[in-house]
């Protein structure tokens, strides 16, 4: 195989996103994420490998996919499929001959060509609204560097734009190696208290705290995103925490984006055979996230805004 053409796992390469960076841009979302925020929206990119997708609740018990597997890790019992992970070797039998289409593979596997190839097709549209491609996840930045930069070269070769969405948890090294090939960085900044940050993320936020501040130093273009939850950071306190680590760190991003929680993924984990763990979580109302967005603006950050 060619240097820098490895295969990796992608859930979704999504067209005309408007929400994930400048323009219309297409969206590439990585399988894999160091993080377990109780709130994630996409499970489905949590675990690096390939993995099998099932909606239990609308099976018929018809046995299609029992009959088809080749290596019997799906047996009939009671009338329902029963799945044996250990054995299963995901090679789609299941998936093809489910009636009711109740099977998915998530995770498809792509070369470095093959996504490139895959990303050119919108290339009209990227040039038509100032748009190009964003990588996302999961998370990016902990995917193999040798593809990465292979594929963000290869972007900036035909003038695409290059946006990172990034949960900020990697080693510095890593963005110091695509920092050149990168035009933003969408940066997420949850919540400021590290307690919090281990109990809702699974690991505190000095890395990530250390990160930002170094990508700032080394003038990158970034936003930061602020997923907002009542119950974890939907507060006056976090925001005016948020607002002097800036400060005092010289931080200044393009923009500031409050994003509302909500839990539109939920309904994702249970065919992943995960439990949902932010079910008692809210988001602020309205008149709470516009204040907060005023906290950011009086404080000189003119490009705070909820949405992104």
């Amino acid at each position: 195989m060619k240097k820098g053409n490895k295969m990796k796992n992608i859930t979704n390469i999504q067209k005309f996103s408007i929400h994930d960076g400048d323009g219309i841009r297409t969206s590439v979302f990585f399988k894999g994420c160091p993080l377990q925020c109780e709130w994630c929206h996409n499970p489905e990119t949590q675990r690096y490998d390939r993995e099998m997708q099932f909606d239990s609740g609308k099976c018929t018990g018809c046995g299609s996919c029992a009959r088809a597997c080749p290596s019997q890790a799906l047996v009939m019992r009671e009338g329902k499929p029963v799945w044996d992970r250990e054995i299963c070797t995901l090679c789609g039998r299941c998936e093809s001959f489910c009636p009711a289409g109740l099977r998915e593979i998530i995770g498809r596997e792509y070369s470095v060509k093959e996504l490139i190839k895959e990303l050119m097709k919108d290339r009209m549209f990227y040039e038509e609204s100032g748009g190009g491609v964003t990588f996302s996840g999961g998370e990016v930045m902990t995917m193999d560097m040798e593809y990465l930069l292979a594929a963000a070269r290869e972007l900036k070769r035909q003038d695409v734009t290059l946006t990172v969405d990034t949960c900020g948890y990697v080693p510095y090294e890593k963005f110091q190696a695509l920092l050149p090939y990168v035009d933003t960085f969408l940066y997420d900044v949850k919540v400021m208290d590290p307690e919090l940050h281990q109990k809702y993320m699974g690991a505190d936020n000095r890395l990530i705290l250390e990160n930002l501040i170094r990508l700032s130093e080394d003038g990158a273009r970034i936003y930061i995103r602020i997923p907002t939850i009542r119950e974890v950071n939907g507060n006056e306190k976090n925001m005016r925490e948020t607002i002097r680590f800036l400060k005092e760190q010289d931080i200044h991003p393009a923009g500031i984006h409050l994003l509302p929680y909500h839990d539109t993924g939920s309904g994702k984990y249970p065919k992943l055979d995960m439990v949902y763990k932010g079910t008692d979580l809210h988001a602020p109302d309205q008149e709470e996230m516009e204040s907060f967005v005023r906290l950011f603006r009086d404080a000189g950050f003119v490009n705070a805004k909820i949405g992104g």
